[in-house]
């Protein structure tokens, strides 16, 4: 494994997902899948979400739009908290779900509003102050 992509992976990961979950995460890893998360860890976080090219904000919105579009609603959960601590707004979140209704279909869409009703209300971001609405 490469250390260097691993640590770098392990603080975008800790950033984006919380340093509580990573740590609970990584602690609850066994000799099955330790392998897999600090492969994880380096390739998908240091390798990708290393990349600068992207910003966090912008991949966190690309993650919930392919997540849903994979149907993988415990990771569109995770990284639904994810996006909004890379700034991902309500607002946004909603906006995302719009598109994913369109390409995805409507029953992917309400999947993707119930979690994101929970997550949101768990964060005290719910009503969406946007006054572009109605």
């Amino acid at each position: 494994m490469d250390e260097k992509l691993f640590d770098k992976g392990l603080q975008k990961r800790s950033e984006t997902l919380g340093s509580d979950y990573v740590e609970k995460n990584l602690k609850a890893a066994d000799s099955l899948t330790r392998p897999f998360q600090e492969a994880m860890t380096a390739w998908c976080w240091g390798f990708g979400w290393g990349d600068e090219a992207i910003d966090v904000k912008t991949r966190s919105m690309m993650n919930l739009a392919m997540l849903a579009a994979l149907g993988k609603m415990h990771e569109w959960e995770i990284h639904c908290n994810g996006a909004i601590n890379n700034g991902v707004s309500a607002a946004e979140v909603r906006a995302i779900i719009h598109v994913v209704g369109i390409y995805c279909g409507v029953p992917q869409a309400l999947e993707c509003f119930r979690v994101a009703r929970k997550v949101l209300t768990e964060r005290e971001l719910l009503p969406i102050d946007d006054p572009a609405q109605p």
